[in-house]
Protein backbone atom coordinates (compact mmCIF):
# COMPACT_ATOMS: atom_id res chain seq x y z
CA UNK A 1 0.00 0.00 0.00
CA UNK A 2 1.33 3.50 -1.02
CA UNK A 3 2.37 5.18 1.60
CA UNK A 4 0.90 8.96 1.32
CA UNK A 5 2.15 12.41 2.92
CA UNK A 6 0.23 15.15 4.51
CA UNK A 7 0.53 18.56 3.58
CA UNK A 8 3.24 19.12 5.49
CA UNK A 9 1.76 22.64 7.32
CA UNK A 10 -1.22 20.56 8.33
CA UNK A 11 -1.20 18.43 11.86
CA UNK A 12 -3.78 15.85 11.73
CA UNK A 13 -3.68 15.69 15.20
CA UNK A 14 -5.20 18.78 17.43
CA UNK A 15 -5.66 19.28 21.28
CA UNK A 16 -8.87 21.57 23.60
CA UNK A 17 -12.14 20.57 23.45
CA UNK A 18 -14.54 19.72 21.21
CA UNK A 19 -15.95 23.60 21.63
CA UNK A 20 -12.53 24.55 20.95
CA UNK A 21 -11.95 23.04 17.63
CA UNK A 22 -12.73 24.72 14.20
CA UNK A 23 -14.68 22.89 11.58
CA UNK A 24 -11.68 23.05 10.06
CA UNK A 25 -9.71 20.95 11.71
CA UNK A 26 -11.93 18.34 12.53
CA UNK A 27 -12.71 18.14 8.35
CA UNK A 28 -8.90 17.97 8.19
CA UNK A 29 -8.43 15.31 10.30
CA UNK A 30 -11.12 13.35 8.60
CA UNK A 31 -9.07 13.52 5.26
CA UNK A 32 -6.14 12.47 7.21
CA UNK A 33 -7.71 9.79 8.70
CA UNK A 34 -8.67 8.35 5.02
CA UNK A 35 -5.51 8.80 3.43
CA UNK A 36 -4.03 6.59 6.32
CA UNK A 37 -6.69 4.10 5.93
CA UNK A 38 -5.67 3.90 2.41
CA UNK A 39 -7.65 2.65 -0.86
CA UNK A 40 -9.72 6.01 -0.82
CA UNK A 41 -12.48 5.39 -3.30
CA UNK A 42 -15.41 8.04 -4.08
CA UNK A 43 -18.67 7.10 -2.74
CA UNK A 44 -21.42 6.06 -4.90
CA UNK A 45 -18.69 4.69 -7.23
CA UNK A 46 -20.21 2.65 -9.64
CA UNK A 47 -19.63 -1.28 -9.51
CA UNK A 48 -19.34 -1.42 -13.38
CA UNK A 49 -17.21 1.64 -14.07
CA UNK A 50 -14.96 0.40 -11.28
CA UNK A 51 -14.68 -3.39 -12.76
CA UNK A 52 -14.13 -1.64 -16.11
CA UNK A 53 -11.00 0.33 -14.94
CA UNK A 54 -9.53 -2.61 -12.83
CA UNK A 55 -9.78 -4.77 -16.23
CA UNK A 56 -8.26 -1.97 -18.14
CA UNK A 57 -5.30 -1.49 -16.32
CA UNK A 58 -4.47 -5.85 -17.59
CA UNK A 59 -2.65 -5.36 -19.99
CA UNK A 60 -3.91 -8.52 -21.25
CA UNK A 61 -7.50 -7.57 -21.48
CA UNK A 62 -9.48 -8.74 -24.78
CA UNK A 63 -12.76 -6.74 -25.89
CA UNK A 64 -15.00 -9.76 -25.01
CA UNK A 65 -14.00 -9.35 -20.88
CA UNK A 66 -14.90 -5.55 -21.92
CA UNK A 67 -17.99 -6.33 -23.38
CA UNK A 68 -19.37 -8.36 -21.14
CA UNK A 69 -18.97 -5.84 -18.55
CA UNK A 70 -20.44 -3.35 -20.73
CA UNK A 71 -23.55 -5.52 -21.07
CA UNK A 72 -24.47 -5.40 -17.41
CA UNK A 73 -24.22 -1.85 -18.07
CA UNK A 74 -26.45 -0.33 -21.09
CA UNK A 75 -26.09 3.38 -19.84
CA UNK A 76 -21.97 3.10 -19.95
CA UNK A 77 -22.60 1.52 -23.04
CA UNK A 78 -23.83 4.01 -24.93
CA UNK A 79 -21.66 6.91 -23.27
CA UNK A 80 -18.65 4.48 -24.91
CA UNK A 81 -20.62 4.54 -28.43
CA UNK A 82 -20.95 8.54 -27.92
CA UNK A 83 -17.79 8.58 -27.56
CA UNK A 84 -16.60 6.62 -30.60
CA UNK A 85 -18.93 8.64 -32.95
CA UNK A 86 -17.66 12.01 -31.56
CA UNK A 87 -15.89 14.44 -33.71
CA UNK A 88 -12.65 14.31 -32.13
CA UNK A 89 -12.77 10.64 -32.01
CA UNK A 90 -14.13 9.80 -35.06
CA UNK A 91 -13.07 12.47 -37.66
CA UNK A 92 -14.18 10.38 -41.02
CA UNK A 93 -17.74 10.88 -39.34
CA UNK A 94 -18.96 7.17 -40.41
CA UNK A 95 -21.08 5.92 -37.83
CA UNK A 96 -19.92 2.68 -35.37
CA UNK A 97 -23.19 1.41 -34.51
CA UNK A 98 -21.85 -1.91 -32.46
CA UNK A 99 -20.53 -2.02 -29.49
CA UNK A 100 -17.69 -4.55 -30.21
CA UNK A 101 -16.54 -2.16 -32.90
CA UNK A 102 -16.56 0.82 -30.64
CA UNK A 103 -14.66 -0.72 -28.10
CA UNK A 104 -12.31 -2.03 -30.70
CA UNK A 105 -11.46 1.61 -32.20
CA UNK A 106 -11.08 2.97 -28.76
CA UNK A 107 -7.78 2.90 -26.73
CA UNK A 108 -7.93 1.79 -23.20
CA UNK A 109 -7.03 5.08 -22.17
CA UNK A 110 -10.50 6.20 -23.86
CA UNK A 111 -12.50 3.54 -22.43
CA UNK A 112 -11.01 4.49 -19.23
CA UNK A 113 -12.39 8.15 -19.60
CA UNK A 114 -15.71 7.12 -20.39
CA UNK A 115 -16.26 4.46 -17.58
CA UNK A 116 -14.96 7.87 -15.29
CA UNK A 117 -17.38 10.17 -17.17
CA UNK A 118 -20.43 7.55 -16.59
CA UNK A 119 -19.54 6.89 -12.73
CA UNK A 120 -18.95 10.62 -11.90
CA UNK A 121 -22.44 11.39 -14.15
CA UNK A 122 -24.27 8.76 -11.42
CA UNK A 123 -22.48 10.40 -8.46
CA UNK A 124 -23.91 13.29 -9.68
CA UNK A 125 -27.28 12.24 -9.13
CA UNK A 126 -27.08 10.26 -6.32
CA UNK A 127 -29.74 11.67 -3.22
CA UNK A 128 -26.59 11.25 -0.64
CA UNK A 129 -25.55 14.98 -2.53
CA UNK A 130 -28.37 16.90 -2.66
CA UNK A 131 -27.47 20.24 -1.47
CA UNK A 132 -24.05 20.48 -3.40
CA UNK A 133 -25.29 19.50 -6.70
CA UNK A 134 -24.56 23.15 -7.89
CA UNK A 135 -20.55 22.90 -6.92
CA UNK A 136 -20.67 19.08 -8.44
CA UNK A 137 -22.04 20.25 -11.61
CA UNK A 138 -19.57 23.21 -11.78
CA UNK A 139 -16.36 21.27 -10.92
CA UNK A 140 -17.24 18.78 -13.24
CA UNK A 141 -18.24 20.81 -15.80
CA UNK A 142 -14.81 22.13 -15.75
CA UNK A 143 -13.17 18.92 -15.64
CA UNK A 144 -15.00 17.97 -18.83
CA UNK A 145 -13.35 21.34 -20.68
CA UNK A 146 -10.10 20.71 -19.54
CA UNK A 147 -10.14 17.19 -20.72
CA UNK A 148 -11.36 17.73 -24.10
CA UNK A 149 -8.21 21.02 -24.12
CA UNK A 150 -5.80 18.11 -22.75
CA UNK A 151 -6.71 16.32 -26.08
CA UNK A 152 -6.25 19.41 -28.63
CA UNK A 153 -3.15 20.15 -26.97
CA UNK A 154 -1.70 16.52 -26.77
CA UNK A 155 -2.86 15.81 -30.69
CA UNK A 156 -1.10 18.99 -31.73
CA UNK A 157 2.03 18.76 -29.98
CA UNK A 158 2.72 15.30 -31.36
CA UNK A 159 4.33 14.35 -28.33
CA UNK A 160 1.72 12.80 -26.05
CA UNK A 161 -1.28 10.48 -26.61
CA UNK A 162 -4.48 12.39 -26.93
CA UNK A 163 -6.40 9.73 -25.32
CA UNK A 164 -3.89 9.75 -22.19
CA UNK A 165 -3.88 13.76 -22.34
CA UNK A 166 -7.57 13.42 -22.13
CA UNK A 167 -7.98 11.01 -19.22
CA UNK A 168 -5.43 12.95 -17.45
CA UNK A 169 -7.29 15.71 -17.80
CA UNK A 170 -10.71 14.37 -16.65
CA UNK A 171 -9.32 13.16 -13.48
CA UNK A 172 -7.28 16.29 -12.79
CA UNK A 173 -10.33 17.83 -10.71
CA UNK A 174 -10.99 14.02 -8.78
CA UNK A 175 -8.96 15.38 -5.42
CA UNK A 176 -11.23 18.11 -4.90
CA UNK A 177 -14.38 16.07 -6.15
CA UNK A 178 -13.23 13.81 -3.50
CA UNK A 179 -12.94 16.97 -0.95
CA UNK A 180 -16.32 18.01 -1.87
CA UNK A 181 -18.18 14.80 -1.07
CA UNK A 182 -16.91 14.61 1.89
CA UNK A 183 -17.16 18.43 2.72
CA UNK A 184 -21.16 17.68 1.76
CA UNK A 185 -21.63 16.98 6.24
CA UNK A 186 -19.71 19.96 7.14
CA UNK A 187 -21.95 22.70 5.58
CA UNK A 188 -20.50 25.81 7.58
CA UNK A 189 -17.21 24.47 6.60
CA UNK A 190 -19.14 24.78 2.47
CA UNK A 191 -20.02 28.40 3.62
CA UNK A 192 -16.62 29.60 4.93
CA UNK A 193 -15.30 29.59 0.71
CA UNK A 194 -11.64 31.33 2.15
CA UNK A 195 -10.72 28.53 4.33
CA UNK A 196 -12.25 25.78 2.10
CA UNK A 197 -10.10 27.08 -0.83
CA UNK A 198 -7.67 26.95 1.83
CA UNK A 199 -8.08 23.15 2.07
CA UNK A 200 -8.50 22.52 -1.41
CA UNK A 201 -5.13 23.93 -2.22
CA UNK A 202 -3.47 21.86 0.91
CA UNK A 203 -5.01 18.61 0.43
CA UNK A 204 -6.10 18.19 -3.47
CA UNK A 205 -3.16 16.37 -4.83
CA UNK A 206 -2.53 14.11 -2.34
CA UNK A 207 -6.50 13.14 -2.43
CA UNK A 208 -5.98 12.85 -5.96
CA UNK A 209 -3.12 10.71 -5.74
CA UNK A 210 -4.32 8.60 -3.40
CA UNK A 211 -7.98 7.99 -5.26
CA UNK A 212 -6.59 7.41 -9.21
CA UNK A 213 -3.60 4.88 -7.09
CA UNK A 214 -6.73 2.66 -6.25
CA UNK A 215 -8.34 3.10 -9.78
CA UNK A 216 -4.74 1.87 -10.46
CA UNK A 217 -4.28 4.68 -13.22
CA UNK A 218 -0.72 5.30 -14.81
CA UNK A 219 2.60 6.61 -12.73
CA UNK A 220 2.66 9.59 -15.74
CA UNK A 221 -0.77 10.63 -15.44
CA UNK A 222 -0.66 10.47 -11.42
CA UNK A 223 2.60 12.46 -12.14
CA UNK A 224 1.00 14.90 -13.75
CA UNK A 225 -2.18 15.38 -11.94
CA UNK A 226 -0.32 15.65 -8.53
CA UNK A 227 2.38 18.24 -10.43
CA UNK A 228 0.27 20.58 -12.63
CA UNK A 229 0.04 22.83 -9.71
CA UNK A 230 4.12 23.29 -9.52
CA UNK A 231 5.05 22.36 -12.95
CA UNK A 232 9.46 22.98 -13.43
CA UNK A 233 10.59 26.51 -14.01
CA UNK A 234 13.30 26.03 -16.15
CA UNK A 235 11.87 26.41 -19.83
CA UNK A 236 14.41 24.08 -21.18
CA UNK A 237 13.22 21.13 -19.14
CA UNK A 238 11.73 18.30 -21.68
CA UNK A 239 7.58 19.20 -21.65
CA UNK A 240 5.79 16.78 -19.46
CA UNK A 241 2.07 15.67 -19.31
CA UNK A 242 1.85 17.84 -16.46
CA UNK A 243 2.50 20.98 -18.78
CA UNK A 244 -0.08 19.94 -21.29
CA UNK A 245 -2.25 19.96 -18.19
CA UNK A 246 -1.25 22.92 -16.93
CA UNK A 247 -1.55 24.71 -20.00
CA UNK A 248 -5.37 23.13 -20.31
CA UNK A 249 -5.98 24.74 -16.93
CA UNK A 250 -4.84 28.03 -17.90
CA UNK A 251 -6.66 28.35 -20.73
CA UNK A 252 -9.98 27.03 -19.29
CA UNK A 253 -9.44 29.50 -16.71
CA UNK A 254 -9.91 32.29 -18.85
CA UNK A 255 -12.43 31.36 -20.14
CA UNK A 256 -13.31 34.55 -22.90
CA UNK A 257 -10.63 36.67 -21.81
CA UNK A 258 -8.19 35.26 -24.26
CA UNK A 259 -6.77 38.88 -24.40
CA UNK A 260 -4.90 37.79 -21.57
CA UNK A 261 -3.17 35.62 -23.25
CA UNK A 262 -0.25 37.58 -24.50
CA UNK A 263 0.56 38.52 -20.89
CA UNK A 264 0.48 34.97 -19.46
CA UNK A 265 2.68 33.50 -22.23
CA UNK A 266 5.84 35.68 -21.38
CA UNK A 267 6.36 33.93 -18.22
CA UNK A 268 4.00 30.55 -18.48
CA UNK A 269 6.76 27.78 -18.65
CA UNK A 270 4.39 25.44 -19.19
CA UNK A 271 3.15 27.17 -22.50
CA UNK A 272 7.00 27.62 -24.04
CA UNK A 273 7.93 24.32 -23.49
CA UNK A 274 5.00 22.96 -25.62
CA UNK A 275 6.25 25.90 -27.87
CA UNK A 276 2.59 27.56 -27.63
CA UNK A 277 2.37 31.32 -28.00
CA UNK A 278 -0.81 33.18 -27.86
CA UNK A 279 -1.50 33.14 -31.71
CA UNK A 280 -0.87 29.54 -31.65
CA UNK A 281 -3.20 29.15 -28.71
CA UNK A 282 -5.72 31.13 -29.98
CA UNK A 283 -5.80 28.74 -33.45
CA UNK A 284 -5.80 25.98 -31.78
CA UNK A 285 -8.81 26.50 -29.83
CA UNK A 286 -10.48 28.18 -33.05
CA UNK A 287 -9.65 25.44 -35.27
CA UNK A 288 -11.25 22.59 -32.78
CA UNK A 289 -13.86 24.41 -31.88
CA UNK A 290 -16.42 21.22 -33.20
CA UNK A 291 -14.03 18.72 -31.68
CA UNK A 292 -13.48 19.97 -27.87
CA UNK A 293 -17.46 20.54 -28.20
CA UNK A 294 -18.23 17.07 -29.31
CA UNK A 295 -16.20 16.06 -26.33
CA UNK A 296 -17.42 17.63 -24.00
CA UNK A 297 -20.87 16.46 -24.69
CA UNK A 298 -20.02 12.93 -25.08
CA UNK A 299 -17.79 13.04 -21.37
CA UNK A 300 -20.38 14.97 -19.53
CA UNK A 301 -23.88 13.84 -20.80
Amino acid sequence: MAQHSMPAHEDASVTGTQEDIPPAFHFVNQLAADLSAGQLELPSYPRAALQLQRLLSDENADSARIIRILGAEPVLAARILRMANSAALNPSGKAIPELREAVSRLGFDALRSAAVGFAIAQLRKAGAYAGIEAQLDALWDECNAVAATCYVIARASRRFGADTALLCGLVSGIGKLYILTRAKDHPALLRDHATYAHIITDWHATIARAVLETWSMSEEIVQAVQNAGTVASDVRSAPSLADVLSVAQTLVGLGDSRELLGTISTTDRALQRLGLDAARCEGLLDESGIELNSLQEALGA
